[in-house]
């Protein structure tokens, strides 16, 4: 039988593999704009005939139909690493999971069986002359999920672009098929960034050299942090995930991936997060290297990366340098993500540089987000010792090597002016640490 004929014997419809799932499975799912519609569509079809299904996966744009306030106990959403807005409120009122892993261990506890996957639903391109769909725009965990995977369902999309690097998987790899045709979810439209997000984005942008490789996100900072790059040379790309901003560097020639010491010329990611036109980008484009997220956030495969500037954003940073990128004291507001896996592989390169960057203050300006301790039940995602250079609006704070004062100063200096007085009358106070 050929790769043909096997494909053929295996189509079927939304309808009949969501009843391949039953009560109490863990279904997996890729994240961002890889949604799997005609699936999670037929599954909460059919969600009063089931119990305790888990649908487990990262962050996810568009009208989730899962997350319906209605179908808890019957569908719930356990949350991958990241969080997104549509899931917080779930998070807080308890009607879903959260599991906070990094990206790097993520595919490890599948392969493992620590996080149990009964059905992976994928989302690929449809097959080359030879039998083989790409993952596209969504590798990360993916492999991982299949592979630890009972049963294996696909959507064939013919909007899925097609990417190169780990993105293979033969059609005898998969049970079910079924083909779908609408593009992938779009992220919602970025905001221009703000006075303070481009006056950080300036800061940050000194603490890039030429021929540095970056690891950065999507948001205002990172958006102001590539607007100030455009007379930089020879720039890499070795990131979790890269948005449209990336592409706009690559076609002004300031992103070449020359100077690259891991995969020179290459961008390298675990996913794609953004716009149509991001994904025509990298549609068989031999410059992008879609990759497994325990290869691309392994820190010692970051650490073979020679000048990684990875540039992180963080909710608030205490005056011992302890980052927090997770919750408001016990709410849950972002996640985990990559941070940790490239703050530790930033360390292991040749001069590699770990940037935590921030607005000095939130709520309109009336708290600052340089404090002099965490309120309790905060999460501790970066420790102390990881941390190197901050940077707000008010300027770059390097903490490496500094004692426990020194930091409490450096990072007092960048904060808020209306702040500072109450950080130092607050680090006085623990003169045994501080002062």
């Amino acid at each position: 039988m050929t790769w043909r004929d096997e494909y053929r014997s295996k189509l079927t419809t939304a309808e009949r593999v969501a009843r391949l799932v039953e009560s109490g499975d863990h279904v997996v799912l890729p994240g961002c704009g890889a949604a799997p519609w005609s699936f999670l569509n037929a599954l909460v079809a059919r969600s009063d005939e089931l119990a305790g299904v888990r649908i487990c996966h990262a962050s996810l744009w568009g009208d989730l139909p899962h997350l319906r306030p209605e179908l808890h106990d019957r569908i719930v959403y356990k949350s991958f690493s990241l969080v997104t807005p549509n899931a917080r409120a779930l998070i807080d009122e308890g009607r879903a999971e959260f599991v906070p892993v990094g990206l790097a261990d993520l595919p490890r506890l599948m392969l493992r069986g620590h996080l149990p996957v009964d059905v992976a639903v994928l989302s690929l391109t449809p097959p080359d002359e030879h039998g083989y769909c790409s993952y596209g725009s969504y590798v990360a965990y993916m492999k991982a999920a299949a592979e630890s995977a009972k049963v294996r369902i696909a959507e064939i999309n013919d909007q899925m672009p097609r990417t190169h690097g780990d993105t293979l998987v033969h059609v005898s790899e998969i049970e079910h098929l079924l083909e779908v045709s609408y593009p992938l979810t779009p992220i919602p439209p970025p905001k221009p960034p703000t006075e303070t997000e481009r006056q950080i984005g300036h800061h940050v942008a000194d603490l890039v050299d030429d021929g540095s490789t970056l690891q950065l996100g999507r948001g205002g900072i990172p958006d102001a942090v590539l607007s100030y790059l455009r007379d930089k040379r020879d720039l890499g790309i070795h990131t979790e995930m890269f948005s449209d901003g990336v592409v706009d560097l690559v076609e002004r020639g300031v992103i070449t991936g020359g100077r690259k010491t891991l995969h020179p010329g290459k961008l390298v990611a675990g996913f794609l997060d953004g716009s149509e036109r991001l994904y025509d980008f990298v549609r068989d484009n031999p410059m992008v290297e879609m990759r497994r997220s325990e290869y691309v956030n392994d820190p010692a495969v970051i650490g073979q990366n020679d000048n990684l500037v990875a540039i992180n954003a963080a909710l608030e940073i205490d005056l011992t340098g302890q980052i927090n990128t997770e919750s408001f004291a016990t709410r849950l507001f972002a996640g985990v993500g990559g941070q940790l896996d490239f703050a530790l592989g930033s360390q292991v390169g040749r001069n590699g540089r770990y940037v935590v960057a921030l607005p000095s203050t939130a709520s309109g300006g009336r708290v600052s987000r340089i404090t002099a301790q965490f309120a309790a039940g905060t999460a501790v995602t970066i420790p102390r010792t990881l941390t190197h250079y901050v940077v707000t609006e008010h300027g770059i704070a390097d903490l490496r090597g500094k004692t426990l004062a020194e930091r409490a100063q450096a990072l007092i200096a960048i904060a808020h002016p209306d702040f500072r007085e109450e950080l130092e009358r607050s680090a006085r106070e623990r003169r045994d640490v501080f002062f």
